[in-house]
């Protein structure tokens, strides 16, 4: 299972950090993702990060602003998110990919977190 935590309400230009604990000790070496999804949009990818943490990857729209990173002696993977924008606003999800394939599809991910609301306000 994935827990995320850490969302809120929070001003334009304001920071937020995002967790998502997973259990199972098979678990915490797997890639994992955060994806998002805003009312009447599909699940959008936002960043990814492989089993070490030494490849990350990042949706344009984020890029310099979302930083992931990840612990895997906690089984646990971060979403940093800084100069947070009113656009930004969306249920964050993280996710586990068990096979191979595009960190950037939603397809590929195999077990998924139950989400946590990031409100930006202007």
């Amino acid at each position: 299972q994935l827990q995320a935590s850490g969302g809120g309400l929070v001003q334009a230009g304001g920071s937020l950090r995002l967790s998502c604990a997973a259990s199972g000790r098979t678990t915490s070496s797997l890639p994992k993702g955060w994806f998002r999804q805003s009312p009447g949009k599909e699940r959008e990818f936002v960043a990814a990060i492989n089993w070490s943490g030494s490849n990350t990857y990042y949706a344009d729209s984020v890029k310099g602003r979302f930083t992931i990173s990840r612990d895997n002696a906690k089984n646990t993977v971060y979403l940093q998110i800084n100069s947070l924008k009113p656009e930004d606003t969306a249920v964050y999800y993280c996710a586990l990919k068990i096979k191979g394939g595009s960190y950037y599809s939603r397809l590929e991910y195999d077990y998924w977190g139950q989400g946590t609301l990031v409100t930006v306000s202007s």
